[in-house]
């Protein structure tokens, strides 16, 4: 259950910080609403998931995946350059996560 929670709070973060990519700092209203609530469910699923689960894996899946999802989601819907420096930047954050979790597995 710890994991579908902490994936909700990672989705919520995606929303969030895409919305704020159109609220343009925060001048359109339901961006800026969206962005708002995107956190506030965020936050609010990953205190959630802190109850059963170790802040250190929580916080490196939550920040990580969102990180590199942000990241695809600028490379391929929102015309960010999408070269090799940046996408091997993604794949080390996404290496970075999983040997943080590494330690967990045993």
């Amino acid at each position: 259950m710890a994991y579908l929670t902490l994936a909700g709070a990672i989705l919520s973060e995606i929303l969030a910080t895409t919305s704020m990519k159109y609220s343009h700092g925060f001048s359109r209203l339901w961006p800026s609403v969206g962005t708002a609530f995107g956190y506030l469910v965020a936050f609010a699923l990953l205190a959630q998931t802190l109850k059963t689960m170790s802040v250190g894996t929580a916080y490196a899946i939550w920040s990580g995946a969102g990180t590199a999802v942000i990241a695809a989601i600028g490379m391929v819907f929102l015309g960010e350059s999408a070269s090799a420096l940046k996408v091997l930047g993604v794949v080390l954050v996404i290496a970075g996560v999983v040997v943080l979790n590494l330690d967990g597995a045993h």
